[in-house]
């Protein structure tokens, strides 16, 4: 069983939320598929792409996911699903005039009896919280200053407030195909894995997530205080993230 918060915010600077998420969970086929989205494109663009890559991911998963697949089926089932919002969010951005070149960025997760499958496309990611201590980032952001940082160019202190920390190198929509990369995570009793954009990465340190979810998840709290701590940074950009705990 798992436990599953979400929220969302504006920020304390922009004048439209771009971000958007989904959680579903299939009594069915026993999965939980989460997703979280952060749009760009300008006004009305961004908050298009965020909403439509959203939707269809997840109602691509929830359509194809079956109870007996094993994991290199899942991931078949999340690579359409990835396939199926590029396109949505590709053609909707030439059908509707002003809104060429919108695009979004994705992260999720199925999951299954603790373990998960984690898809990404862009600078939103996923993280794992061990429950005796401990945070390790899941995802590789596709960002210019991920890897400025993998060339040995910068620090990673230092791609925080470097001048092209927005600029991404892999999105959804604004090309007819995208591809997302995968990794798979374990989750023990009491472990947490969170899906976040990065209005929340970009002000709240790795060590505060870590300290924030392990004080305690209870009735959403951990995100309320998470989101405090974002805006207490000033909160540049929306902040959203979704957070789930194994039972």
């Amino acid at each position: 069983m798992m436990n599953v918060w979400g929220m969302t915010d504006i920020g304390l600077v922009r004048r439209e939320n771009q971000d958007a998420y989904a959680v579903q969970a299939s009594e069915e086929t026993g999965f939980t598929v989460c997703v979280v989205c952060d749009g760009m494109g300008g006004p009305g663009g961004g908050k298009l792409a965020s909403r439509l890559a959203v939707d269809t991911f997840l109602d691509s998963c929830l359509g194809n996911l079956r109870k007996d697949m094993d994991w290199e089926q899942v991931g078949e089932v999340t690579a359409f699903a990835v396939a199926a919002a590029n396109t949505a969010v590709y053609e909707r951005s030439r059908a509707v005039d002003g809104m060429r070149g919108m695009g979004t960025t994705l992260v999720s997760a199925v999951l299954r009896d603790g373990e998960a499958l984690v898809d990404n496309v862009g600078d939103s990611r996923a993280y794992v919280i061990r429950r005796d201590g401990g945070i390790s980032r899941i995802t590789r952001d596709h960002s210019v200053v991920e890897r400025l940082v993998e060339q040995g160019n910068i620090t990673a202190e230092e791609a925080r407030k470097h001048p092209n920390r927005n600029l991404i190198t892999r999105a959804l929509g604004p090309d007819p195909s995208a591809l997302s990369d995968r990794y798979m995570a374990v989750l023990e009793p009491g472990d947490c894995l969170l899906l976040c954009t990065d209005g929340l990465t970009g002000t709240v340190m790795d060590g505060e997530l870590e300290e924030e979810i392990l004080r305690g998840t209870e009735d959403n709290r951990c995100l309320d205080r998470l989101l405090e701590l974002a805006k207490a940074q000033g909160a540049p950009d929306n902040v959203t993230a979704v957070l789930l705990r194994r039972q």
